[in-house]
């Protein structure tokens, strides 16, 4: 990832990175969903392959349909309980990561026009700064309109109130 969440640990980390957390819930389910992706590939080959109404294949059909819902069920308990329960946000890197985000420019287009948005955006790339401080640098905004305008919460259809 981008350090902007934490997995929990629920086994020892890496053999030759000392702290890493091995993201091994993760590659079990992905296990899982390459298991289900060849059963579906065996009940396609298998429905394709039945004559009229008759379909000697049906317990290869049924045996991998049921299979796959037995795998899937307990992965995702599995994952949730291991993983996605624990998994903590780190709001710090969070933060860095939206603040160097030029997507945030979309939000200045009402307000600037596209064209001073999109030249505040390029020299933001260009320069290695954030939006907010090329924004500020070309005297095109203030702070304050900049902070009334760029609201990234709004952006994402987030209402007060609500969690996240």
């Amino acid at each position: 990832g981008l350090g902007e969440l934490r997995l929990p640990e629920n086994e020892p980390g890496s053999s030759i990175m000392p702290g890493k957390v091995n993201p091994t819930q993760v590659e079990a389910l992905t296990m899982v969903c390459a298991q289900v992706m060849g059963h579906d590939v065996a009940v396609g080959i298998a429905a394709g392959l039945g004559q009229f109404e008759l379909n000697v294949y049906k317990p290869l059909i049924v045996l991998d349909v049921l299979d796959s819902i037995r795998l899937l069920r307990d992965a995702m308990h599995s994952f949730s309980t291991h993983c996605i329960a624990g998994i903590e946000v780190v709001p710090a890197r969070t933060a860095e990561l939206l603040a160097g985000s030029l997507m945030l420019v979309t939000a200045l287009s009402p307000h600037i026009g596209y064209d001073r948005a999109a030249r505040i955006a390029k020299q933001a790339h260009q320069q290695g700064t954030t939006l907010r401080e090329a924004a500020l640098a070309s005297g095109e905004l203030s702070a304050a309109e900049f902070d009334a305008w760029v609201q990234p919460a709004a952006m994402v259809g987030h209402r007060p109130g609500l969690p996240g």
